[in-house]
């Protein structure tokens, strides 16, 4: 049997928080381990707990999630922290994402697709909502590349930049172009060796210099 993914949940709303908690806890391979109501909370029982993915708030009581993942992010090396917020202003992404955040999604994403995201970015992915990764791809100042970069890239892993330049998932990308999953996170891994990036986001803004 496969080892579930587990999850801790920073919210500080009840309801929203006991919803995300069944949410996850009634889904196969998901489980649901820990929930805080606070960034506080959070510092204080996350660290040692080895969660793989936690879902983080934005507007907390005393501490805002996106300074709270700065410190877990030095805490948890190896846990992936997913922003789950009602903000998509494009000051709050770029703040989210330079604190260590992974991820980011919208709370109004119906819930199979918010457990798709945080399968997502445990198995490698940076998932965000569609409108958001537009806004990344466009407000990001894009500096012009080395000539001929993106040159050494085959047409397959050009292809796929592609698909995630526009805001595609690991899993739509793979049923466009007819592959598995763990084809398209190959591709993308030797996509990100070549081009000598860390992120998908990173990635993108190369191939979006070079467009």
């Amino acid at each position: 049997m496969n080892t579930p993914i587990t999850v801790a949940i920073v919210e500080d709303k009840e309801l929203i928080r006991q919803s995300l908690a069944i949410l996850v806890d009634g889904a196969d391979g998901f489980a649901c381990q820990a929930t805080f109501e606070t960034a506080e909370a959070a510092l204080d029982h996350l660290p040692g707990q080895c969660v793989d993915v936690v879902l983080m708030d934005i507007d907390l009581p005393g501490m805002n999630g996106i300074d709270c993942v700065r410190h877990l992010k030095q805490l948890c090396p190896a846990t992936q922290f997913m922003m789950c917020t009602m903000y998509d202003e494009d000051e709050t992404v770029f703040e989210a994402l330079k604190a260590g955040a992974n991820a980011y999604i919208l709370k109004r994403s119906p819930p199979h697709k918010l457990l798709e995201a945080i399968t997502e970015l445990h198995e490698g992915g940076s998932p965000m909502s569609s409108t958001i990764a537009r806004k990344i791809a466009s407000s990001f100042h894009i500096s012009p590349t080395a000539p001929n970069e993106l040159d050494i890239l085959t047409p397959r892993e050009r292809e796929i930049l592609d698909r995630l330049s526009k805001g595609h998932s690991h899993k739509e990308v793979a049923a466009e172009l007819f592959v598995s999953p763990t084809t398209v996170r190959k591709h993308i891994f030797n996509i990100y060796e070549k081009l000598q990036v860390h992120s998908k986001i990173e990635a993108v803004n190369k191939y979006l210099g070079r467009k």
